[in-house]
């Protein structure tokens, strides 16, 4: 049985917007995070570059089950002794919703150039609004 594999030439990227209002912070992430691999194409190739464009709107509607606004916290470190940064994500959600669902995909992308390259191709918003309809995005609505 032959098995067919995509080369990058031959890729055709499209546009798709998932709306995380009303929905889980979480599922939002991993149905982005499969957008931006392809894995859902049927020409799907693992060593390829072979994703789409996503547009992720309303960020800030987009719930934490559980405990989690309060007992989950986004930590950095600066680099320097004693340079530990906390934010709960009751705060990250309330001023930077954007920045909580990029980590979320991010976390769910491979850590190697196919996922820092699909991060690219990752667009937020806060609101309904975007600036892509130009490029005619299709509502994702498969979950």
């Amino acid at each position: 049985m032959s098995t067919t594999l995509a080369k990058n030439e031959t890729v055709s990227r499209k546009w798709y917007v998932l709306d995380a209002a009303g929905k889980s912070l979480g599922r939002t992430a991993a149905q982005a995070a499969v957008l931006l691999r392809g894995k859902h194409k049927a020409d799907y190739t693992p060593n390829v570059d072979c994703g789409d464009f996503v547009i992720i709107i309303n960020a800030e509607k987009a719930i934490l089950t559980g405990n989690k606004l309060t007992q989950k916290y986004y930590r950095r470190h600066t680099g320097w002794i004693g340079g530990l940064k906390e934010v709960q994500y009751k705060t990250l959600m309330a001023n930077r919703p954007e920045l909580a669902m990029e980590l979320a995909v991010k976390g769910m992308l491979a850590k190697n150039t196919l996922g820092r390259n699909a991060l690219t191709r990752l667009h937020i918003y806060k609101g309904a609004e975007h600036k892509h309809e130009a490029q005619k995005p299709e509502a994702w609505t498969q979950e």
